[in-house]
């Protein structure tokens, strides 16, 4: 019997941006099906709420075919218990990002033994791309065509026109 690979991608994409869809398309090479988890994040007090964040998730990766979309509120380690997933994908930007990852990767690994984590760098044009940075540059009204896949670029400011 073959084992499928399952990865959980979590985060708050608030919104997606294309750092992510760069983990995205590299963690596909790798699993069966990525789970991209829309956490709810309501202390992160989120731009987009969670069901516009999950719209954005299903559009940027509509062509991707082992890409399965959800949201979840809880911990995480449960959510891989649920999806009999055994892998979790984190990013790391920068250095600051490895000790934060780094203490959740033991934390989930401490409440789901059964759990990993894999870290994926961005490649170098998307290394310095962050959602918050996305935010900013919106609350400005700034350019952000270049920093978030096209295919959500609509999507954003037509819900930044109605805020």
């Amino acid at each position: 019997m073959k084992h499928h690979k399952i990865g959980i991608y979590p985060g708050t994409f608030d919104p997606l941006t294309n750092g992510h869809l760069d983990i995205i398309q590299r963690s596909c090479e790798l699993f069966d099906r990525v789970i991209l988890a829309v956490a709810h994040s309501a202390s992160k007090r989120p731009l987009f709420s969670t069901q516009e964040r999950l719209e954005m998730a299903h559009l940027a990766t509509k062509s991707f075919e082992n890409v399965v979309c959800i949201e979840f509120g809880g911990l995480l380690a449960d959510l891989a218990k649920e999806y009999n997933a055994r892998i979790l994908i984190r990013g790391l930007r920068v250095v600051s990002d490895f000790e934060y990852e780094l203490q959740m990767g033991y934390t989930n690994s401490s409440l789901n033994p059964e759990v990993d984590t894999i870290y994926f760098m961005p490649t170098l044009k998307n290394a310095f791309i962050s959602s918050s940075i996305v935010r900013n540059i919106l609350e400005h009204n700034g350019k952000i065509s270049h920093l978030v896949p096209s295919s959500i670029h609509n999507y954003i400011q037509k819900k930044i026109q109605c805020m």
